[in-house]
């Protein structure tokens, strides 16, 4: 465990199961490391005072990760282009993606797996000539579920 608290979250690393090059894991924003359960009401008759709230499933948001645009011949973008261009009727591949939190010494400090994701969305920030930005797109994901621990593997 790090000598530092609370950890910085500009340090963080991202891994796509079987793509790899270090330009398709830079991200310069990640989100959507969260999850809740969903809950149904039940009323029982003559009790007025309150209502019974039970859960029923674990509902996952989307995975966000924003960068700067990438070249068209990168791996992760052709395997998004791959599965957003398509008309759904070849298979959609998910892939396991590790985000790891790191310490000063470049060592993962807390671990998220998210199991089977795929591309839903890819969007480009709008361009403005009279700002000087970098061209930015941001990349989201649908997935099952994340797992999360801490350290790395």
């Amino acid at each position: 465990m790090s000598d530092y608290y609370p950890p910085v979250s500009f340090y963080f690393t991202l891994a796509f199961q079987g793509i790899s090059g270090a330009d398709d894991a830079a991200f310069m924003e990640a989100s959507g490391m969260d999850a809740e359960f969903t809950v149904t009401e039940i009323k029982e008759g003559g009790e007025n005072r309150f209502t019974y709230r039970v859960p029923e499933r674990a509902k996952y948001g989307n995975l966000v990760l924003k960068r700067g645009m990438m070249t068209a011949s990168s791996s992760l973008a052709v395997w998004c282009r791959r599965i957003l261009e398509s008309d759904l009727s070849g298979q959609i591949t998910p892939r396991s993606v590790q985000l790891s939190l790191l310490d000063h010494n470049a060592n993962p400090l807390m671990t998220w797996n998210f199991v089977n994701a795929w591309p839903v969305k890819w969007s480009v920030a709008s361009f403005n000539a009279q700002e000087n930005k970098l061209a930015m797109e941001t990349l989201e994901f649908s997935y099952n579920y994340f797992t999360r621990r801490t350290g790395g593997n």
